[in-house]
């Protein structure tokens, strides 16, 4: 029997596919790790209030939440957070090390008893922050990393390694907490014992370095008193970014370094598997691995050119073989046991989900989070990988989303509305995999397309460098490209071309709406506007300096900060757009935003701003996304003239 098709008018189509679907499908399990033979992760809750649960997967394959609500497990170490609990497993049962996003401190917890805080809260500045815990139940500690705020601004902070008593008598006492490093370093990630105990292994790097830019590997040794001395850098520097650091079982290092220009695994200084390709990326959260040591020698390993794959490193022969399954993308973080690596992956046609690989058969199967299709998988988009030329012949790379749904076809002659997603960093990717959000426009007749513009990582330190003093450029010249090649090719309407992005794809999107005429609107979400005052003192403090790479040291281009910003050329706005804003977000302020709306008071530019309390950088309350996600599709529906219906109208004002 065939499929009933009808014509309709492109933005029109109907869609089971609504915000709130949408909503309640966004974010993804993470944070990966065994509690004895037990696998655990973190997962996202948007109806909760956008908490972390922590996720126990038992041995009869049912999984079980703990920590009700409103625990919430999630640091704000360098704001972007890092790994943020850790478990072992007793004869009594599992012991647990977490932190709380509500007040930063480390709690000890035992299922069926309550959690127990382990450190202090500080009267100052932004708190005590801790991130990779690890129990060291010989010591009696947890050692993990330390951010501490020791004023009120967001410059006004050190960070070291430390360890911190697993008796609780810190709860209370700051000094009970014995830190392990000087704090020379402005940003360290948590340490990784090797086999036998006797020394340390972590990353280091300072101002203005990124951690992509170049960071230092450093090893010390551990002291019978379970100090650390004689460090000493045996890798990295300002030129090279070591992305993660661990030991194999025969105690030797082994790290992730692009000194080659590519992300690859070395063994004691020498290269494993020298290839054009990624074994890691860039460390936006500390305790992110893209590598994993097995007990028998082998390393598993997530890798890939652009896209991921799961698969098994031999360091003797340098050959990997990949893990057969569905999955197209993997996320950064392993952990492995035995003959077992868990990760998280995703494709396409599935959203993350926890996935096993047992390594003796082969066999890769999804354990947890398990995909479950909301509609009829018939209305998800259908993407397609794309090269496309950008300014001077340069390579740029993209996914497009056509418009796609099971009963409805375009119009005669209709060419449908586009908007090119700029996705956040600037220096990361957007994975090829199932995403509501996206849906929820292609399946009513409007295409995406992400754009991994010039500075995105997968595909090499030197297109990642592309950005390099560029910011503001290359990324909008690559939207840009883009853009108007599906429009050349007769993918797009000409007319009806869009552009949103969140955080640095928010500055792309401002960006493109002062400095080009491609678009008919946008949406800028929690964006940077004003690079004059984003940096020391006003945005955090991981990010201050990221501008020197970005655009240029302030003292040396200070002119080139002015004709960067969008701010300061707000006067150029003239189609309509949508500002979406969390007003507790530290490291784009809502300050920025209001300096914006100032300089196009008066102008008559169509445009909107919503804004959210309680959310940060980043929207993860249920309510947040369905009110953000209808407000875009009603900019579209009023500029494009599309026949939406269902939503409500978002108000323009001028």
């Amino acid at each position: 029997m065939g499929v009933d098709v009808h014509k309709q008018a492109y933005g029109s189509w109907p869609s089971p596919i609504d915000a709130a679907l949408a909503a309640a499908h966004d974010g993804h399990p993470e944070w990966v790790g065994f509690v004895g033979d037990e696998v655990w992760w973190t997962e996202p809750r948007p109806a909760e209030g956008g908490r972390r649960a922590l996720v126990r997967r038992l041995a009869d394959g049912s999984e079980e939440s703990l920590l009700a609500a409103p625990w919430n497990v999630r640091s704000r170490v360098i704001e972007y957070g890092g790994l943020p609990w850790t478990g072992v497993m007793r004869d009594d049962g599992p012991l647990v090390v977490f932190t709380h996003f509500a007040d930063q401190r480390l709690y000890r917890y035992e299922p069926g008893g309550e959690p127990r805080p382990l450190t202090p809260l500080s009267p100052v500045g932004g708190g005590l922050r801790w991130a990779q815990p690890q129990v060291d139940l010989a010591r009696g500690e947890v050692w993990c990393v330390l951010e501490e705020f020791t004023g009120d601004g967001p410059d006004d902070v050190r960070r070291v390694l430390a360890a911190v008593p697993l008796d609780g008598s810190a709860a209370g006492d700051r000094a009970a907490v014995r830190e392990l490093t000087d704090g020379g370093h402005r940003f360290v990630t948590g340490p990784r014992l090797s086999p036998d105990g006797r020394r340390a292994a972590w990353l280091a790097w300072d101002h203005p370095r990124m951690p992509w830019d170049g960071t230092e590997l450093l090893v010390g040794e551990v002291g019978d008193d379970g100090t650390l001395h004689t460090v000493r850098t045996v890798a990295g520097g300002p030129q090279e970014a070591v992305a993660q650091v661990e030991w194999d079982r025969d105690g030797r290092l082994l790290y992730a370094s692009d000194r080659g220009g590519w992300w690859n695994l070395y063994r004691d200084g020498t290269p494993l598997c020298p290839r054009e390709e990624e074994f890691a990326g860039p460390l936006w959260k500390l305790g992110l691995s893209w590598f994993a040591p097995l007990d028998n020698g082998l390393v598993a390993v997530v890798h890939g050119r652009g896209a991921t794959a799961l698969g098994i490193l031999d360091p003797e022969s340098g050959e990997v073989v990949d893990a057969a399954g569905p999955w197209t993308e993997f996320a950064p973080g392993l952990a492995a046991l035995g003959g077992r690596v868990v990760t998280v992956g995703a494709s396409p046609r599935t959203g993350y989900e926890v996935v096993e690989l047992d390594i003796r058969s082969g066999r890769a199967r999804a354990i947890g989070a398990r995909h479950r299709d909301p509609v009829d998988p018939a209305y998800y988009p259908e993407p397609q990988i794309r090269t496309f030329t950008g300014p001077g012949g340069r390579e740029v790379h993209a996914h497009v989303y056509p418009p796609h749904h099971p009963h409805r076809t375009a119009l005669d002659g209709e060419l449908p509305p586009y908007v090119v997603w700029a996705h956040g960093g600037p220096t990361s990717r957007v994975p090829l995999v199932l995403d509501l959000e996206i849906a929820y426009f292609t399946s009513r007749g409007i295409g995406v397309v992400e754009v991994n513009y010039g500075g995105s990582t997968g595909y090499g330190r030197a297109y990642r460098e592309r950005l390099r003093e560029q910011w503001g450029v290359v990324d909008v010249e690559d939207c840009a490209a883009v853009a108007l090649a599906l429009a050349e090719e007769g993918t797009a309407d000409r007319d009806r071309l869009a552009i949103r992005g969140g955080s640095a794809g928010g500055w792309t999107t401002a960006a493109s709406l002062t400095t080009t005429d491609v678009y008919a609107c946008g949406t800028i979400v929690y964006p940077v506007l004003d690079l004059a005052t984003w940096g020391p003192g006003e945005t955090h403090d991981f990010e201050s300096r990221y501008l020197e790479s970005l655009i240029g040291p302030l003292t040396e281009v200070p002119a080139r900060y002015a004709e960067r910003s969008p701010t300061a050329h707000a006067d150029r706005l003239t189609v309509p757009f949508l500002l979406l804003q969390g007003l507790d977000d530290v490291i784009c302020p809502p300050a920025q935003c209001e300096r914006f709306l100032a300089g196009i008071e008066g102008r008559g530019v169509p445009h909107a701003y919503l804004t959210f309390a309680g959310e940060g950088h980043g929207f993860r309350r249920a309510e947040t996304m369905v009110r953000a996600l209808e407000a875009e599709l009603s900019l579209y529906a009023q500029v494009f003239e599309l026949g939406v219906s269902g939503v409500p109208e978002l108000e323009l004002r001028t």
